[in-house]
């Protein structure tokens, strides 16, 4: 289970840290799918762009909680 991280008696959620690793991915994906000429089979780009960066986010979570 991911807990609160205490830095200076305030509590911050783990999803400080994990949200900007997530979006990190999701990005680097972005710029490869632009590089490699993949994003013009994509329907949806920014439905895409959201499902991958939730895979991403679901990804992390399941691999670093307990």
């Amino acid at each position: 289970m991911l807990h609160e991280m205490s830095i200076g008696g305030m509590l911050f959620s783990p999803l400080l840290v994990i949200a900007p690793l997530a979006f990190l991915l999701a990005a680097a994906t972005r710029m490869a799918l632009h590089y490699l000429e993949l994003r013009r089979y994509i329907w949806k780009e920014a439905w895409f762009d959201v499902a991958v960066f939730v895979c991403y986010l679901a990804a992390i979570v399941y691999l670093f909680g307990d």
